[in-house]
């Protein structure tokens, strides 16, 4: 006994949906381009460009750089005696896990702050300071804020600390 709900071989397909019919409009827009009274949109768009791009470009590029390269010395300098005085410490000490998690703070707001600028990417300065506080916050979640942090791993990152003084110094 077969269901009127079922599709057989021998049952016709009805279907209670209206077809879809695709709709193809078409707009087509005159354009007199020897009318000179009325100026076309893109005309416009390109004058206003050309006439807006350098003052805006002015205004963008450089009055911020005096200022925050001052700020990146200071904030960098800070960062780096965070760093010395946090993997100094003893592991016994029991200021040792509020000393990384601040340092992580500090990091991780220095990392978001200027790794957008592109004038500091190319700096010695920022390469060997990201290095650095890659390498410590990178220890510090793989193995806890009390782990301490081994010899070579310790002088690599010092190292990179003291390159990273110097060229602050230089200006680099």
């Amino acid at each position: 006994m077969a269901s009127p709900t079922l599709i057989t071989p021998t049952s016709k397909l009805t279907s209670h949906l209206s077809p879809i019919k695709p709709k193809f409009t078409t707009t087509i827009t005159a354009t007199n381009s020897t009318n000179g009274h009325q100026p076309r949109r893109r005309e416009f768009l390109s004058l206003a460009t050309t006439i807006l791009s350098p003052a805006w470009l002015s205004v963008v590029s450089t009055p911020a750089l005096a200022a925050s390269d001052e700020e990146y010395v200071k904030e960098t300098e800070e960062v780096i005696n965070k760093v010395r005085t946090t993997i100094q410490m003893d592991k016994n000490d029991p200021n040792v896990a509020s000393a990384v998690a601040d340092l992580r703070e500090t990091s991780n707001s220095w990392v978001a702050k200027y790794r957008r600028e592109k004038v500091l990417l190319a700096r010695v300065s920022f390469r060997d300071m990201y290095s650095a506080l890659n390498a410590v916050s990178g220890h510090y979640i793989s193995f806890g804020p009390t782990a301490p942090i081994p010899a070579k791993r310790k002088a690599r990152i010092l190292e990179e600390m003291d390159t990273a003084e110097k060229a602050l110094l230089r200006g680099r």
